[in-house]
């Protein structure tokens, strides 16, 4: 099993599967004989992990795993293995930067800048913070921890196994208690929403359903029914103990002072209800503004990867009027339908009707 992908002191334990030199030159086989006749084979060296060409130890070298080289001028050299510190993860890895770059199934992983074999919207251009390097795993959505896309066609993604740091991350400030941004950092107390519905407690399932399980996200600050904003959604919200509303924001006094009343909602769009809230066929033409699902759950932004990714976006469906959450069926489905802001349910149908077909257009 391929686990440890970084290696501790002089990694003569490393059983990665890295397999060439730092100077990228691949590495011999252990057990071959060409172009280096070698001294440590896995014959002689039974329980060195001297398996296909992967760097390893077997003799202690103070420089670390190394390997026979495929070029018959260089003997041997060594690999270029990251140190494990650092390669642990805090929260749920968004910080991660380490270098392990196999699935937890051991699957390699596709790069990021990479559209084969699977195509993605994760590219440095529109994640540029999110340290999108070569194909290790990263956590740039908010998962539940580091994943990558892989290189089988078979398995669009999977999650990686990366081991949990042993200490605790420094406590930057104890959040904060007003909004600043859009309160991604919000720990003060408020636990109702801007129209005075109480909040439902984030450990229960009732009135609603959802995936914001505090166990499953340590550090978001998901305590009791405080609001909250672990989501990257433009303030702090809360599910709420109305069962006909699922969610709404909560009023959160700005930091800088300013009333966040009229002035701080002037950045959300006003839907504009269009005369359209019926569709025609199946709906591709449907450019209205509803953005709920039949269930009532909100629907995901189409350029948004967050809660879940997907390959609906405004730049590969151009024609489709993928415009901020609103219900559209760019695909082609039997109705408008969206991506829900719910993590555990990806996508619904809209709460949406058909025009009485005698209607003029």
């Amino acid at each position: 099993v391929y686990l440890l992908q970084c290696k501790k002191g002089i990694g003569m334990d490393y059983r990665g599967m890295e397999a060439k030199t730092r100077r990228g030159i691949p590495c011999q086989k252990w057990a071959g004989k060409t172009p280096h006749n070698p001294k440590y084979t896995p014959e002689k060296y039974p329980s060195a992990g001297l398996d296909e060409n992967y760097c390893r130890n077997p003799d202690g070298d103070e420089s670390g795993p190394w390997c026979y080289t495929m070029d018959p001028a260089t003997r041997f050299d060594y690999c270029n293995i990251p140190e494990c510190e650092g390669q642990c993860m805090q929260c749920n890895g968004e910080d991660y930067h380490g270098e392990v770059s196999r699935t937890e199934s051991g699957l390699e992983c596709q790069r990021w800048d990479a559209q084969e074999p699977h195509m993605h919207a994760f590219t440095l251009k529109h994640f540029p913070e999110k340290d999108l390097k070569m194909n290790y795993c990263r956590n740039p959505d908010g998962e539940l921890r580091p994943w990558c896309f892989t290189t089988s066609p078979a398995k669009r993604w999977e999650y990686c196994n990366i081991p949990r740091c042993t200490t605790h991350p420094p406590v930057s400030g104890l959040g904060s208690q007003c909004l600043s941004g859009k309160g991604e950092d919000y720990r003060g107390r408020i636990a109702i929403t801007e129209s005075g519905t109480a909040c439902q407690h984030w450990n229960t399932q009732f009135p609603h359903r959802h995936g914001w399980i505090p166990d499953r996200y340590p550090c978001k600050g998901l305590e009791e029914n405080y609001c909250r904003n672990p989501d990257g959604e433009k303030r702090p919200w809360c599910y709420t103990i109305n069962g006909s509303v699922r969610w709404e924001y909560c009023a959160i006094p700005r930091c800088d002072g300013t009333e966040q009343g009229i002035a701080g909602m002037s950045n959300v769009p006003v839907q504009v209800p269009l005369s359209e809230e019926c569709y025609r066929g199946k709906g591709q033409s449907y450019r209205g503004t509803t953005s709920t699902t039949a269930s009532g759950k909100k629907c995901q932004a189409w350029n948004s990867m967050f809660p879940h990714r997907h390959e609906k976006t405004p730049d590969r469906f151009p024609n489709a009027d993928l415009r901020d959450n609103y219900c559209r069926n760019p695909d082609g489905d039997n109705s408008p339908w969206c991506f829900t802001t719910d993590p555990s349910v990806t996508w619904e149908y809209c709460n949406l009707k058909r025009c009485d077909d005698h209607t003029p257009e």
